[in-house]
């Protein structure tokens, strides 16, 4: 089954609904679950501390397997690099940006994800 999963947050409300499903799938499986958040690092640094100290309080099971990083620049390509190289098994993202039209839009993160993970992909609905 998985050992480590990635999950990227922004901090927003529906990336809580992706991190709580990560949080759901270690505490089912007993993996390692690592935050991600892009962004500078003041910033970054508030909403993954944010993020953990949530998912302990929301899910005390998963209180030592919880995990957290930081890192600037591109989302996608961020989560995507850190998912290779940390050698994740699971990525789990929500699918903020992925409704109607711009679904097809080619920007949005999840969809870049989408068609090049590394590894397991879940994406969820969050909107």
């Amino acid at each position: 089954m998985y050992r480590r999963i990635l999950v990227g947050s922004d901090g927003s409300a529906t990336a809580h609904k992706a991190v709580d499903r990560a949080a759901a799938v270690a505490a089912a499986t007993g993996a390692e679950i690592t935050i991600l958040t892009v962004g500078s690092p003041e910033r970054a640094g508030a909403v993954v501390a944010a993020e953990r100290d949530r998912v302990v309080k929301e899910h005390p099971e998963v209180a030592d397997q919880v995990r957290t990083k930081i890192d600037s620049g591109d989302p996608s390509h961020v989560i995507l690099d850190e998912a290779e190289a940390g050698g994740y098994d699971l990525l789990v993202v929500g699918n903020k940006g992925m409704t109607g039209a711009s679904r097809f839009f080619l920007g949005s993160v999840p969809n870049k994800i989408s068609h090049h993970a590394p590894c397991a992909l879940l994406i969820v609905r969050t909107t």
